[in-house]
């Protein structure tokens, strides 16, 4: 188990994280998200034991974590970080000897994790003879290498097609199912989604949204209902409640305030013609997302 216990880091006299607190546990994938400067990184690098918080503590399993716990952590960071000058097979010799492994161990799990990616053909290759995506995988291969307890991804599926996204995919659903403790990253919120059932939102270092998805969404209480009838749009607008009418290609949607409004809604629908669809749907977390960190920087 990771526990993040009342975190602060300073630089100086500029605070990157404040009063920073939650758990991961066993067999759980973790969102941590925010906007680039939000706090993000920092927080990566203090729950990795890289970076000492000013104030608080960060335990794995119930230790204080460390580099001792190097060997035990795998990272993918947003970035590419990788030694293009030199061969696939060197450059995850290295970083798997940088955890501890011995290189027999190393060769066996490059040797399957290729074969995985469908990718063995480039063991002996230069890593600038790569692809960006085949780049990514080999990214990917050389933060789980070690078999991490704990894995941190940002940013994972940045530049794969979907069906290389599928691959890692699989790949994350695997190491959660051995109970794997894994903190997911990305800008792009259906996956955030997909994957995780607690979340931790940053902006400027804070914690302004946290916790399971369906409370948070639930706790939003703005809700949108899609309908597809012969409707006046203009009369839909004066409904109470109703926010926001949009006209998409095949259907209306209609953004209420809260599940108070339904109804004033289904009322004037039912008397329209052709009504073929009134599908009520939470707010997706993308919607709350901006709603909320853009409602932050605008009090800025």
């Amino acid at each position: 188990m990771l526990k993040v216990n009342n975190v602060e880091l300073k630089y100086g006299n500029f605070v990157a994280v404040k009063n920073l607190s939650f758990t991961i546990k066993p067999g759980e994938i973790f969102g941590l998200l925010g906007t680039n400067g939000a706090g993000k990184t920092t927080t990566f690098r203090v729950i990795m034991g890289l970076l000492e918080p000013s104030k608080g503590e960060v335990l794995f399993f119930d230790d204080q974590v460390g580099y001792h716990n190097v060997d035990e952590i795998g990272y993918m960071i947003e970035e590419r970080s990788l030694l293009t000058k030199i061969t696939v097979k060197e450059l995850l010799m290295y970083f798997g000897q940088l955890k501890s492994m011995d290189k027999e161990l190393i060769n066996e799990r490059l040797d399957y994790w290729l074969d995985y990616f469908n990718i063995t053909e480039y063991k002996n290759k230069l890593i600038k003879e790569l692809s960006k995506g085949n780049q990514q995988k080999i990214q990917f291969i050389s933060a789980i290498i070690n078999d991490p307890k704990l894995l941190v991804l940002d940013e994972p599926f940045s530049g794969l097609d979907p069906i290389n996204t599928d691959l890692f995919v699989k790949t994350i659903r695997k190491f959660q199912e051995e109970g794997k403790m894994i903190v997911f990253s990305s800008h792009q919120l259906d996956h955030v989604e997909s994957f995780c059932e607690r979340i931790v939102v940053l902006e400027k270092g804070q914690a302004i949204i946290e916790g399971e998805i369906n409370q948070v969404k639930k706790d939003f209480k703005k809700l949108t209902i899609n309908i597809k009838a012969n409707l006046d749009l203009d009369y839909l607008k004066t409904i109470p409640g109703v926010y926001k009418v949009i006209n998409n290609s095949d259907k209306i949607s209609v953004k209420i305030e809260s599940e108070a409004y339904i109804d004033g809604v289904f009322e004037y629908v039912k008397s329209c013609d052709n009504v073929t669809l009134f599908d009520v749907e939470q707010a997706s977390l993308s919607e709350i997302f901006i709603e909320r960190v853009g409602g932050k920087r605008e009090e800025v």
